[in-house]
């Protein structure tokens, strides 16, 4: 059975920091943790039911259909703040007090801007979920040894890039009144990875503040307490009805 792997949602602060290994200077207060602002979602419900694997769909396809909607969407919801992230505003790639450096296949560490490294995460992803070798969509077609890795690979790199829109860009995205469709996003992809072990929580504690309160089931509703049961009567008990 094979899925067909898209799906939609329907997205600056100037960084201080230098791509230079340092930590930026201490935190600003962060915005996106407001009640405001993380009470707007698109969907009220519980989103572990949405990545908890059917019974009858095999783990690699589920894996490989999931992966390939949340890079769609990542890179839609970054292309709506895409004119504010520039080179000069966001000279290196930031998220709290983490800043990303780019590796390339040989493992060279490469200083890039911001936009630079979304560029090469996304035309990294896109290469590797076209790739029919790797991610195959016909019936009967294996999936490699390495599938697993290269889906937690790209899955750490979409996770960097939601981080530095809610670091750097979540001002814009409340401009364009988008911050329900980004919170939607971001909770869906932090309860997929947690469900599949897919991200190091080394790896993600830096937005765990969010994730904490994006993630937590929603409160079940309050129970109306059932009508006290009235002992009847002797008089009704006693009673006969004649037809």
């Amino acid at each position: 059975m094979r899925f067909k792997r898209n799906g939609s949602y329907t997205l600056n602060r100037k960084s201080k920091t230098k791509p230079n290994g340092k930590k930026p200077p201490a935190e600003e207060k962060k915005q996106y943790l407001e009640p405001e602002f993380t009470k707007v979602r698109v969907v009220d419900f519980d989103l572990k039911e949405l990545v908890v694997l059917p019974r009858e769909i095999d783990l690699n396809e589920w894996l490989a259909s999931n992966t390939t909607t949340f890079f769609n969407l990542i890179n839609l919801q970054y292309s709506t703040i895409s004119e504010f992230c520039t080179g000069e505003i966001c000279q290196a790639m930031t998220a709290c007090n983490t800043i990303y450096y780019w590796y390339d296949e040989k493992g060279k560490k490469t200083k890039c801007t911001a936009p630079q490294y979304v560029d090469f995460v996304m035309s990294l992803c896109q290469k590797l979920v076209t790739d029919e070798e790797i991610f195959p969509t016909k019936y009967g077609k294996e999936f490699p040894n390495s599938f697993e890795s290269l889906v937690k690979k790209i899955c750490r790199y979409l996770f960097h890039v939601l981080a530095h829109l809610y670091w750097a860009h979540f001002k814009e995205t409340v401009a364009l009144e988008l911050q329900g469709h980004l919170n939607t996003l971001y909770a869906h992809f932090i309860v997929f990875v947690r469900e599949f072990n897919l991200v190091d929580p080394k790896e993600t504690c830096i937005m765990d503040d969010l994730s904490e309160i994006l993630c937590a089931p929603a409160p079940l509703p309050a129970l109306t307490p059932a009508p006290s049961a009235t002992a009847p009567s002797p008089s009704s008990q006693n009673h006969v009805t004649e037809r």
